[in-house]
């Protein structure tokens, strides 16, 4: 028979974190994720749509709307193993084999609701892709790395970059309820100990250095995924950054109200108003996440006066597609979801199978701007491998110059001439063989 204490370690040495908040000087990254006897949270205010409701009863036929509707229920039961892939999808020998081999950083994991979005059948479709490991996650290509944003180095204490001036990436955790294949961080995500302990005396380390830079005035906390802490822990971390007098700006990056929406919870938003001017990104890809359960999730963050924006990597053969992209963005302002970035998917390692050229997002730009409005037209960026920030990118409206005039594109093809004085742009080669 297992002692307590054996009982207790083992528990302790799950991966999901803790859920309540820390009472010592330090907290275990991924200790036990919560007793059985805590309370479900607020099932009856949250819907749940035809799709989903069909694949509970076909793959969790035990679970009570109550416990489906939890966000608890949800991460202790993630699909995490080949067996559990097994259960629920017709895995092709791809992927079978590459979840087979798979070792090391970036584990699998997938909530119930996320895997009720997904083709059971098809391993082409583009959210099953995104999540389930396929041969190609093995294969490095040229210019790929581990770290091809160079965040470890501008780290300034463990989990803290600090790249730009006025600002700072606050990685508050390793964990995700649900691992995308192509992720910027999957060195370090779900992984316990080492480099990317996220503990509260690290924690500790990151206010500290905050506080002594008054240039920092934009914290940005992500991860992992943040909205994966207990609410306490949010409240305390989201305190500690306010009660820093030059810190104007907080932001958190999330793809929970898509993966796992049933987080949003009236005590979550409750903490979150606490803390305002309180903004948040939110990592969409298709317009297959655009679920009744998602627009409930967002339509609560709206309502507790959060601004939301969206990040969404553009990825080859998944959403790489005007007909596709649009309807996402449409979709999106209809939930007060602001189109912020499209992402050139970072070159991490065994991402190529994952990655367009970049004029595709710039042929997506284009076929966006002028015909519909403005405020559903991300900005398409690269993210500089190395460390060299967010650079946009834009299709080239500039034609050429003719003396004080400026000779300009719009979106039907049609030129048009701005009279700009003294002006130089449009004075470059390709501009004006392009004007002649």
């Amino acid at each position: 028979m297992n002692s307590p204490v054996a009982g207790q370690a083992a528990k302790e040495a799950a991966e999901p974190p803790s859920l309540g908040f820390f009472q010592s000087t330090d907290f275990k990254p991924f200790p036990h994720i919560v007793a059985d006897n805590v309370a479900m949270a607020e099932p009856s205010a949250f819907p749940i749509s035809e799709r989903s409701r069909a694949f509970k009863n076909q793959f969790f036929p035990l679970a009570t709307d109550a416990e489906w509707l939890d966000w608890r229920w949800q991460l202790r039961n993630r699909i995490r193993s080949l067996a559990g892939l097994e259960r629920i999808f017709n895995l092709s020998a791809d992927e079978r084999d590459a979840v087979s081999r798979h070792t090391g950083s970036l584990p699998m994991g997938i909530t119930p609701y996320y895997a009720s979005l997904m083709s059971l059948d098809n391993p082409s479709e583009g959210l099953r892709r995104t999540h389930i490991p396929v041969g190609n996650e093995f294969i490095k290509m040229p210019g790929e790395a581990d770290d091809p944003l160079g965040e470890d180095h501008d780290a300034a204490v463990p989990g803290l970059v600090h790249r730009y001036p006025d600002r700072v990436l606050f990685l508050a955790t390793g964990f995700c309820s649900t691992y995308c294949r192509y992720c910027t961080r999957s060195r370090m995500v779900g992984e316990a100990g080492g480099e990317y302990e996220f503990s509260k005396s690290q924690w500790e380390k990151a206010f500290d250095y905050i506080a002594a830079h008054p240039e920092i005035r934009d914290v940005l906390i992500s991860g992992g995924d943040p909205l994966t802490l207990s609410d306490d822990r949010l409240d305390y971390l989201l305190t500690r950054l306010r009660a820093i007098e030059h810190v104007e700006f907080i932001r958190i990056g999330s793809k929970i109200p898509v993966v796992m929406p049933m987080r949003i919870t009236k005590s979550l938003t409750d903490v979150l108003k606490k803390h305002h001017p309180l903004w948040m990104s939110i990592h969409f890809t298709h317009p297959d996440e655009l679920t009744p359960e998602v627009t409930e999730s967002t339509a609560r963050l709206a309502d507790a006066g959060i601004p939301l924006g969206s990040q969404t990597v553009l990825l080859k053969g998944i959403n790489d597609d005007l007909s596709i992209i649009k309807p996402l963005m449409h979709g999106l302002l209809k939930r007060r979801v602001k189109p912020y970035y499209l992402y050139q998917c970072d070159p991490i390692t065994g991402s190529s199978h994952f990655r367009t050229p970049v004029a595709k997002g710039l042929e997506i730009i284009e076929g966006l701007r002028g015909h519909t409005t403005g405020y559903a037209i991300p900005t398409f960026v690269i993210d500089a491998p190395g460390g060299g920030g967010k650079i946009p990118l834009l299709p080239d409206y500039v034609v050429g110059r003719d003396g004080e005039d400026l000779i300009l594109r719009n979106f039907e093809g049609g030129t048009y001439r701005y009279h700009d004085p003294g002006g130089v742009i449009g004075t470059e080669p390709c501009h004006q063989e392009a004007a002649q």
